[in-house]
């Protein structure tokens, strides 16, 4: 399974779906990154998306984006893919 990389903050219900999905399809682990306990990651996560929204999810290293669009990956066919192992 493919390493996911989650920017985070406790109160977010788009941050639980999102590991709620991820979960459900086989994620064991997520490198939870709480940008709301270390605000200095906040700007690391911006300086790399260009969002300042959570969550932002990479996989691998890919940056899929928030919790929009990993449902929509899932519904395109596309996360699968993303979270099998690399060769």
């Amino acid at each position: 399974m493919a390493k996911v990389k989650m920017y985070t903050t406790q109160v977010c219900p788009f941050c639980q779906r999102a590991k709620t999905l991820l979960k459900q399809r086989g994620v064991e682990h997520i490198d939870e990154i709480r940008v709301d306990l270390h605000p200095a990651e906040r700007q690391t996560m911006m300086q790399i998306t260009g969002r300042r929204t959570v969550p932002q999810i990479f996989i691998g290293d890919t940056h899929v984006g928030g919790c929009d669009d990993l449902i929509s990956l899932d519904q395109r066919g596309g996360l699968m893919p993303l979270l099998a192992p690399s060769a």
